[in-house]
């Protein structure tokens, strides 16, 4: 009933790019189910230079339009943070970051390799108050290389959130297979949409009719204290 990631404050990264996609896409969730949307902007500094302060100003905007057309979905937003060295100054300067939920914060690295502020990063946001979230480890090829990794560092305190579609087989055979042995180990914490746009709600309808969709639904997921 609860979405934790997603792209849909328009304009303001890669996944809306209009309010009125905006609204397509939540209409969208809303008739998928989801009563609960908690949308995640990119702040990467070199590419999505967002702030709290306008990723706020921005859901506000959102919000209006969403009432005003007269969908029935509770919006909140957060962020999701790239682990670089700018994500760590702002942990070191302890800046006001955008969580979710009991002090969850989504973040995602490179795709291609371990980041090494990866431990360090976990470390400085635990020790900040927050609890940190890897987005869609099963789409990092380092992780699909070498699984056990997940392992250290959720006994770190760690906690995963799969994206919904890798499911179906949307983002290739190895993001499938690692969320579907995440799953097996009851090691994921948080589903998500990580919608962006249209297509990737299409590919929901594929995903349903996964055996391991219905899995990971038995799963003591905090999706559902939100």
């Amino acid at each position: 009933m609860v979405d934790v990631h997603s792209h849909l404050i328009p304009g303001i990264d890669d996944g809306s790019s209009s309010m009125e996609e905006s609204l397509e896409l939540i209409q969208t969730m809303s008739e998928l189910g989801y009563q609960k949307i908690i949308t995640t902007p990119h702040v990467m500094n070199d590419f999505y230079p967002n702030t709290t302060e306008d990723i706020r100003a921005r859901l506000e905007r959102l919000k209006v339009h969403v009432e005003a057309a007269g969908i029935d979905m509770e919006i909140e937003a957060a962020a999701e943070y790239y682990l670089d060295e700018h994500m760590m100054q702002m942990l070191d300067d302890k800046k006001e970051l955008l969580t979710f939920g009991d002090n969850y914060l989504l973040f995602e690295t490179s795709f291609l390799n371990e980041p090494a502020y990866l431990r360090e990063g976990i470390f400085q946001i635990i020790s900040n108050g927050m609890k940190p979230v890897m987005a869609h480890p099963e789409r990092y090829v380092f992780v699909q290389n070498r699984p056990e990794i997940l392992e250290d560092l959720m006994d770190r305190g760690l906690l995963l959130q799969i994206n919904t579609i890798s499911l179906s087989g949307y983002y290739s055979k190895g993001a499938k297979k690692l969320a579907e042995f995440l799953i097996d180990q009851k090691a994921i914490s948080f589903l998500g949409t990580d919608c962006h746009n249209k297509k990737h709600l299409e590919m929901m309808s594929e995903t349903v009719d996964q055996k391991y969709f219905d899995k990971a639904l038995q799963l003591d997921l905090l999706n559902n204290f939100l």
